[in-house]
């Protein structure tokens, strides 16, 4: 073990659980569409099809959950997020992005965190389609946060002027949640 990738506060673990907030969704591929918006020079709305001819990056990272557990070197394949930004040109004045997925989540991120050159939004882990529990058909990874950053069943973006707080962190969970300073809640 490289101790040194491990953040203070977590365990490593071989597995990779499964933790959510409500059911898993059941997803029409047919129907799902993923959507850009906000302060952008240009909304966008793709499929899934669409989404996926887009260029796409493999990317091995490190995962770690706010509830004290860390994966090392998981696989994804996917989009990154400053692909999908270049698509819709974010306006000057677009500092925040908010991202929506299923079942009324949400997560927000400053742009700058958010085009890192890491951050992705994977419809592949392992060389394999995501599994529904797991996030099919997108998830978004921001790797260098807490997990509840990293939302599953990803529909769409918001590029916004000031900070939205999203669905872990209206309830007291760290805005920032960087797992190097242990900032778990607020």
């Amino acid at each position: 073990m490289n101790i040194n990738r491990l953040p203070p506060g977590q365990r490593l673990t071989d597995e990779f659980p499964v933790l959510h907030y409500g059911e898993v969704p059941n997803v029409d591929i047919e129907k799902w569409d993923f959507t850009i918006s906000g302060k952008v020079k240009k909304n966008l709305r793709l499929s899934f099809s669409e989404f996926k001819n887009l260029p796409t990056t493999e990317l091995k990272a490190d995962f770690h959950c706010v509830t004290t557990w860390s994966k090392f070197d998981l696989l994804w394949k996917g989009i990154l997020f400053k692909e999908i930004a270049s698509l819709v040109e974010p306006l000057p004045e677009a500092r925040f992005v908010l991202i929506f997925a299923l079942g009324g989540y949400t997560t927000n991120l400053p742009i700058d965190i958010a085009m890192d050159d890491d951050v992705i939004f994977a419809f592949e882990y392992d060389k394999k389609p995501l599994t529904p529990e797991h996030g099919y058909p997108l998830r978004l990874v921001v790797p260098k946060r807490y997990a509840y950053k990293s939302a599953k069943w990803v529909r769409g973006i918001e590029f916004l002027e000031f900070d939205q707080l999203g669905f872990w962190e209206q309830r007291g969970y760290s805005n920032s949640a960087d797992p190097w300073k242990e900032e778990r809640y607020s």
